[in-house]
This record gives C-alpha cells, sequence and structure tokens, in this order.
C-alpha cells in the first residue's frame, strides 16, 4: 500500500434510483434492458461521477446475471424486485446448471466494461463485481429475497452433498466471470457475500469462505493483470482474520465494526473499505461530516482505506446528501492532518 494524501471514496449502488439522472432513463427501459444494453450501462455506471463526485465507477448490472445465465429463468417486478420462477429446490435441477460458455451468455456486462472504460478516459477507475456463492445460492434456492432464507438453509443442513455441487458450481462461474471482467478492463473487482451474516461463523466458513478463497486463488492465478479484489462479507465480522486469508487486497467492512478494532486485528497487510452506515446520509450536512470523520480518526490515516458506506445507498437518499458525504470523505484526512 503506498502513501497517499487521502482516502478515495465511492458508495455501493452508487448508480441508481436516488439520482433523478438515472430515473430518468430507467422510466424509458426495464432495469434488465439497462443491464443488457452496454452504452445504457456505461451511460448510468458513469452518471455518478459526472453528478456526485465520486472516485470510482462500479459497472451497472446485477448480481443474479449469474444464476441466469447458468440457465435459471431472472425475472424483475416492480415494488417485488428479483425472482426466479422455478426455486433451485432439486438434485436434477441442480444437475442441470452449467457455467459453459458464461463468459459468451454475459459478454453484455464485458461489452458493458469496455464501453465505460472508453467514455471514463481514465478519469477514474472502473470497478466490477459478483455476488459471492453463498449469496446467489441463497437466491437461487429460495427463489427471491427472504428474512429468513429457510429454504437455503433447509438445503445446507439437510442436503449439505447438493449444496456444496451447487456451490462448486457457482464458484467456477463466478470465477470466470470475474476474469473476464477484469481481461474486459475492469481495474478493481468486488465479491458481494451480503447474505453472510445469516450464517454462524462455521457454516460461513464452510458454506461461503473456503469458495470465496478458491475464486480469489483462481482469479489471481489465471489473469494476467494484476486487479486488486474486495471482498465484502456483510455481517461477517466474526471472520475478519480469515476473510483475510482469503488472499484477497481489501476487505469491505459494514457499519457494525469499528475500523480501529479491524485495522488492529488486521494491521497494515490488506485494506480496508467503508463503513458509513448508509442511514447517515438521511441526517443533516453537518451530521454527515461529523460521522466522516468519526472514521477518519477510527482509522487513524488515509493509507489502506477506501471510504464507503457499510451496504448500498437506499434510494431515497437526496442526491445532495450524496454529494455532501464524497465532500466530506474528500476533506477528512486533511483535517485530520491539520489539527495534528
Amino acid at each position: 500500500m503506498e502513501p497517499v494524501e487521502r482516502a478515495p471514496v465511492w458508495f455501493m449502488r452508487q448508480a441508481g434510483r436516488y439520482l433523478p439522472e438515472y430515473r430518468a432513463i430507467r422510466a424509458k427501459h426495464s432495469f434488465l434492458e439497462m443491464v443488457r444494453t452496454p452504452e445504457l450501462a456505461a451511460e448510468v455506471t458513469i452518471q455518478p461521477v459526472d453528478l456526485v463526485g465520486v472516485d470510482a465507477a462500479i459497472i451497472f448490472s446485477d448480481i443474479l446475471v449469474v444464476p441466469e445465465a447458468m440457465g435459471m429463468e431472472l425475472t424483475i417486478e416492480e415494488g417485488r424486485g428479483p425472482r426466479f420462477s422455478d426455486p433451485v429446490r432439486l438434485y436434477k435441477q441442480i444437475k442441470a446448471l452449467t457455467d459453459a460458455n458464461i463468459v459468451q451468455k454475459l459478454s453484455y456486462v464485458t461489452e458493458a466494461i469496455k464501453v465505460t472504460k472508453e467514455k471514463l478516459n481514465g478519469r477514474v477507475p472502473l470497478i466490477g463485481f459478483s455476488g459471492a456463492p453463498w449469496t446467489l445460492f441463497a437466491y437461487m434456492v429460495e427463489g427471491e429475497g427472504s428474512k429468513d432464507f429457510h429454504h437455503a438453509k433447509q438445503m445446507l443442513f439437510t442436503r449439505s452433498e447438493d449444496a456444496h455441487l451447487l456451490l462448486r458450481k457457482l464458484t467456477d462461474a463466478v470465477a470466470q466471470y470475474l476474469i473476464a471482467q477484469i481481461e474486459a478492463g475492469a481495474d478493481i473487482v468486488q465479491i458481494f457475500d451480503t447474505w453472510a451474516g445469516i450464517l454462524t461463523p462455521h457454516d460461513f466458513h464452510e458454506f461461503s469462505l473456503e469458495y470465496i478463497g478458491e475464486i480469489i486463488r483462481i482469479v489471481k492465478n489465471e489473469t494476467h493483470h494484476d486487479a486488486p479484489i474486495v471482498v465484502f462479507c456483510k455481517g461477517a465480522n466474526h471472520s475478519l482474520s480469515e476473510i483475510a486469508a482469503t488472499g484477497c487486497d481489501v476487505i469491505g467492512l459494514d457499519w457494525t465494526v469499528d475500523l480501529s478494532e479491524a485495522k488492529a486485528l488486521l494491521g497494515n497487510s490488506i485494506a480496508l473499505q467503508g463503513n458509513l452506515d448508509p442511514a447517515v446520509l438521511y441526517a443533516t450536512e453537518a451530521v454527515i461530516a461529523e460521522k466522516v470523520d468519526a472514521i477518519a480518526r477510527s482509522m487513524g490515516g488515509p493509507r489502506g482505506h477506501i471510504f464507503n458506506l457499510g451496504h448500498g445507498i437506499t434510494p431515497d437518499v437526496d442526491p445532495e446528501n450524496a454529494r455532501a458525504f464524497v465532500r466530506a470523505a474528500k476533506q477528512a484526512y486533511r483535517k485530520e492532518t491539520a489539527h495534528a
């Protein structure tokens, strides 16, 4: 990690419904049409760079394009979110899923990355991403979002061999997908394990972290580029040392852990990303700045830190508050230096 004057700042779901400019495009196109049309995906990917001032763009897509490419039918309904009409509950369904030609099937994402890189013209780095195998598994088996993912967890505990078969297939698919994104021009990739926190520490290690580690090994061994890998396991603060041991370059943190504690545990060998509570963006600019400065004090310095939220930005946030977060983050460590 190199010394820096300030920590860079971006936030998860930064291309989305909180921006009126995004909503104007969305009014003319379905969500999946936007994802599958490289020019539209590139346009909304770049919006937060121009409109909010973030230091990185993240390609506009969805984690569930991977299971769709493996053979599932994905629909996204207004007010309900993504759904799979035929959830994976049977062994024969798992066997039927395939990662064959997955890069070709997801070529609209890699093409969007190429178009976005050209339009960005080096202004900021571009982040690619995928869901982690466990989080994808949870949606695929449940069929949609859930409070407890009981069907998914039932498979873990009553049919663990079937569960591991599906997780292995997802691991191969995600690894290929991330490599393709890097080869297409993604400067960084992030693995999202949104539902890590619903597993016990032991089950998290067995059904999630082992597979994340395998993805990282494959990606680092098979790509000719040196793109950093970020791992964000929401709710898995009990396993930060184990997450670091996967070989990732950055750990994304939710808002329930203190950065100073994470840094004390992990040292300077790995960068930390986060971790403002997204709900703070409902507050005044002064409160946002105060909370951002508290994160900076907790981290102790900009080296090895990326400002971000502890989860995705919520769609009803005022864009001016998102800009306030970015402004505060860009000034935070400079303030700390001035006070020293």
